[in-house]
């Protein structure tokens, strides 16, 4: 089983410019993928396989200043959403599903997308993840990689992939790492326990085995009055779609 950890990068002056610089280099090769797959159906009704657009832009500008796993990370998503969409235009024609298929279209001018490093690319320094840079943001920005920190609740071994999200003007690290399934317990269905939900008291749960209780709501209840005047007040006088 696959999950994700969500990180807030902090305010870095040094760190965030190469951030949106990834970012927006990944938006325009992301359109860049997407225009090359839209024009091989238009005109010829061709597929594009999983690795057919790396070998279309690999000398390419916007390619090139990403590191390479990163960059054909990205051209390998599009080229996914398109054969899910020739997928969905067979199911269409031979009546599975009454919709007829969008093909993947272009993201909106000048914005940033998400940037992803498999773990092959990743290198654990004293207790920090080394990411690497590519040539191009060698040259500009005088460094071949940067340093974040490890999450503490989490082996680097465990680490299958991490990523830089840009999200409501900030930036997170993503970290997906497996996760073992955890064995199901062997249940006795002649213990039942009925709950109850409620407010002042949020659960009343009743047993068959005399280990009937009552959870206290009303410390929860306020926390969740102080936390929604939070939100509403860093909501205050935001763009739409500010906290989404």
């Amino acid at each position: 089983m696959y999950c994700c950890q969500q990180v807030l990068v902090g305010k870095n002056p040094e760190l965030i410019p190469i951030l949106t610089f990834l970012c927006e280099q990944s938006h325009k090769l992301t359109n860049m993928g997407i225009y090359y797959g839209r024009q091989l159906y238009f005109k010829a009704r061709i597929s594009i396989g999983k690795y057919y657009l790396e070998k279309v832009y690999k000398h390419n500008y916007h390619y090139k200043v990403l590191y390479s796993q990163a960059a054909q990370q990205i051209l390998r998503t599009v080229a996914e959403s398109f054969r899910y969409y020739y997928s969905l235009i067979k199911a269409y024609r031979e009546g599975k599903i009454l919709d007829i298929p969008r093909i993947p279209n272009y993201r909106k001018k000048g914005g940033m997308a998400t940037v992803s490093y498999p773990k092959q690319a990743l290198k654990l320094k004293d207790n920090q993840i080394r990411v690497p840079l590519g040539n191009t943001c060698k040259r500009w920005f005088g460094i071949d990689s940067f340093l974040i920190p490890m999450p503490s609740i989490r082996a680097f071994s465990s680490l299958k992939e991490l990523r830089i999200l840009p999200r409501n003007r900030c930036f997170y690290w993503e970290f997906v790492y497996q996760k073992e399934m955890v064995i199901k317990p062997q249940l006795d269905r002649e213990n039942v326990l009925g709950i109850d939900h409620g407010v002042n008291n949020w659960l009343t749960c009743v047993s068959n085995v005399n280990t009937s209780l009552i959870v206290d709501g009303k410390q929860i209840k306020s926390m969740n009055r102080w936390y929604n005047k939070q939100i509403s007040t860093i909501k205050e006088n935001q763009p739409t779609g500010f906290w989404s």
